[in-house]
């Protein structure tokens, strides 16, 4: 890990020279009532000179926007072209890029935009002279760090970016103790990363080189910051609980242009709104510091497919799944996912902490055993098997052929992603659903009703269950400790969260491909549509993942944050009254037309 940590808690605050009053600042758009933001075509828009002065603020880091792929739209022969197109399914080639995103658009929703103008921070201080810039002149304004949006929330044309991507230093502390907290707070292991930072980069840190652990994500190209204001599942979550409920500390640029450091003893309602808020809708998030834990000894997993000959013998197989589940992984040591497909697969894809290869295979056994005792009715298509390995090596791509490799020049061996995410680096999404499943379903005397409802559902698209993504089966300790997070309390009684999603490949502006078949495409949509409405049958009103969900839900308030919208809401208006941070559904965005220039409430 060669990054290095180079701030610090207090240390923002000789930038208050730079930062106007919020005062001043209501007083240029009226209080709390910014009707419209400005575009390159308006009278209102910047001019040179505008650009030069906060091109000299920012340290030169202001570039304009360019398409990912606009060498290919110019000149599709030529080198600069054929590099990119070489590196579209490199996920950390994508984030690198001013203009790139993980998913290559979704249909009827976003499509990838460059912003007119990006200011490339290194520093909080750029952040600071960006968001004044932005305030001062009525822009859209989007923040960036990767780019791994499914609902494209760090892009939007006529826009400026501010991206955070160059600020990646990862600092590990024995004893840290929040700013202002001294007499509260006993000093606790933790990590500190800026902005840019991903997954990977804090998992090295701290797993790979200082043997422990830290609740990130599951992939490891997602942004540090982003994933902490969406709340935050990975592998590992109910052994863990979420990155939100491990946060100790942010430092943020909010609207008004001032640097705030949050935490539970210094503006902790703020702190509190970052805990799964939502990303893009409360500052920009400069610096976090999170909580570290003991690393377990093993970390694991059980993996297999079996194919059912008949759609009776899939309603069993589901059947006798949930049963086994409900009595020997709904624990702290079981996450990820198995898959439901039309065609009567089950495919296992779990992974497991804190158990080695013979206590795994005991548990595992009787449910092997019961398939394979049925071979009228089952097919073992991709073997069925479960063990555990050091957890240490888990995130080391010596040690685990699991990961991918970033092989650019310059880059190998800093980052690498797992072979399983490939499939969505550069995806284009024809839809996307996501609902929290109660642990009640698991029920003796309601696991009929679930199984039939899976079973129902995967007759129009394949079902995904994501037990790491429910927290029923955590410990007391990391429900509490979710509990006081503004994640959707929908989560701590729900064994799983279940995905229904589908698309194609890249379909990024530029990129050499047939035409889309916009009516299949739409079918596609419509069938993910079905599959989702089977599922709500039983669960009317869940609850939805802000970071995977679908774009178009339309109660998406209560859905993400429930009980605690409101809360939030609040909070949103005392730090940002004119809504200068906007994202598609995000706290506030109510107040504004979907793209997020006009401002529709009333004054």
């Amino acid at each position: 890990m060669d990054r290095r940590f180079l701030l610090r808690g207090a240390a923002a605050l000789p930038w208050l020279s730079l930062l106007p009053s919020l005062a001043s600042a209501q007083a240029t758009h009226g209080p709390g009532c910014t009707r419209r933001r400005v575009r390159p075509s308006d009278p209102g828009w910047p001019d040179n000179a505008q650009w030069e002065t906060l091109k000299s603020q920012v340290g030169g880091q202001l570039v304009k926007g360019t398409a990912l792929l606009a060498a290919c739209e110019t000149a599709p022969k030529d080198a600069a072209c054929a590099q990119a197109l070489s590196n579209l399914r490199n996920p950390f080639y994508l984030q690198d890029q001013v203009s790139g995103t993980e998913v290559s658009g979704w249909l009827d929703a976003w499509t990838p935009a460059p912003s007119a103008y990006c200011v490339d921070a290194r520093t909080p201080a750029d952040v600071v002279a960006a968001v004044n810039f932005a305030r001062s002149h009525a822009l859209r304004l989007v923040v960036k760090g990767t780019g791994h949006s499914y609902l494209g929330t760090s892009n939007a044309p006529d826009s400026l970016l501010v991206r955070t991507h160059a600020m990646r230093n990862v600092q590990l502390h024995d004893a840290f103790v929040p700013m202002g907290c001294d007499a509260h707070v006993s000093p606790a292991p933790a990590v500190s990363a800026q902005a840019g930072a991903v997954w990977f980069d804090l998992y090295s840190a701290v797993t790979t080189q200082a043997g422990r652990y830290v609740q990130g994500g599951g992939c490891t190209s997602v942004g540090v910051a982003g994933l902490v204001q969406s709340g935050g599942f990975g592998s590992f979550s109910k052994a863990h609980g979420t990155a939100a409920a491990r946060l100790l500390e942010a430092e943020l640029v909010t609207a008004d242009g001032s640097v705030r450091i949050a935490n539970a003893c210094t503006n902790p309602d703020l702190y509190w709104a970052l805990k799964g808020g939502g990303g893009g809708s409360w500052g920009v998030v400069t610096r976090l510091t999170l909580l570290t834990s003991d690393l377990q000894q093993f970390a694991g997993g059980a993996v297999g497919k079996v194919q059912a000959k008949s759609p009776d013998a899939f309603q069993r197989l589901i059947a006798r799944f949930i049963d086994f589940y409900h009595e020997r992984l709904l624990n702290p040591h079981w996450g990820e996912s198995v898959k439901l497909s039309p065609e009567n697969t089950l495919t296992l894809s779990l992974v497991s902490q804190g158990l080695d290869t013979p206590t795994s295979q005991a548990l595992w056994q009787p449910f092997f055993d019961w398939i394979t005792a049925s071979p009228q009715d089952f097919t073992v298509s991709e073997r069925l098997r479960t063990g555990g390995f050091a957890a240490r090596s888990w995130w080391d791509p010596d040690k685990n052929h699991s990961l991918v490799r970033d092989q650019r020049a310059g880059e190998a061996g800093t980052h690498a992603w797992w072979d399983g995410d490939q499939g969505q680096v550069g995806a284009y999404l024809h839809g996307y659903d996501s609902l929290w499943l109660p642990v009640s379903l698991l029920e003796p005397q309601a696991q009929r009703r679930l199984a039939d409802a899976l079973f129902a559902a995967s007759r129009h698209k394949e079902v995904e269950l994501h037990f790491n993504k429910g927290l029923a089966g955590a410990s007391p300790e990391v429900l509490a400790a979710t509990r006081a997070t503004a994640t959707n309390p929908a989560v701590l009684e729900a064994f799983a969260l279940a995905i229904i999603a589908d698309g194609e490949g890249p379909a990024y502006r530029g990129f050499p491909r047939p035409a889309m078949d916009l009516a299949a495409a739409h079918e596609d949509a419509r069938a993910i549509d079905r599959a989702t409405a089977e599922l709500k049958r039983i669960v009317p009103d869940a609850g939805s993942y802000v970071s995977e969900s679908n774009f178009f839900n339309e109660r998406w308030q209560m859905a993400y944050w429930g009980s605690n919208y409101q809360r939030l809401r609040a909070i949103k208006d005392k730090y940002d009254p004119d809504g200068l941070f906007f994202v598609h559904h995000g706290v506030g965005s109510e107040d504004w037309s979907a793209d997020g220039f006009v401002h529709t409430r009333a004054c």
